[in-house]
């Protein structure tokens, strides 16, 4: 069956950096594309960054682009989300999905605060 296990959240402070990974398995992974998520308290779930299957071409949303770079490595059935200078309206659970598939992972928080 379809698993998607989120890694990497935290507590960091406004500026910092973290690096989030989501193991994928249950389905072939290099078919599909990868989206990453954000649901933040009181708000709903929006679209951070996504990476395609093919030529691995990049989508940003427009408030992380330029500090968040989303990357995969097929081999490990792997999506990653580096995210650099990251400020406190970042705060929000993270959760990583395959383009195609309803499955949604546990989510991972990240929590930006001094």
């Amino acid at each position: 069956q379809v698993q998607l296990v989120e890694s990497g959240g935290g507590l960091v402070q406004p500026g910092g950096s973290l690096r989030l990974s989501c193991a994928a398995s249950g389905f072939t992974f290099s078919s599909y594309a990868m989206n990453w998520y954000r649901q933040a308290p009181g708000k709903e779930r929006e679209l951070v960054a996504g990476i395609t299957r093919i030529g691995h071409s990049t989508n940003y949303a427009d408030s992380v682009k330029g500090r968040f770079t989303i990357s995969r490595d097929d081999a490990k059935n792997t999506v990653y989300l580096q995210m650099n200078n990251l400020k406190a309206e970042d705060t929000a659970v993270y959760y990583c999905k395959a383009s195609r598939i309803q499955y949604w992972g546990q989510g991972t928080q990240v929590t930006v605060s001094s």
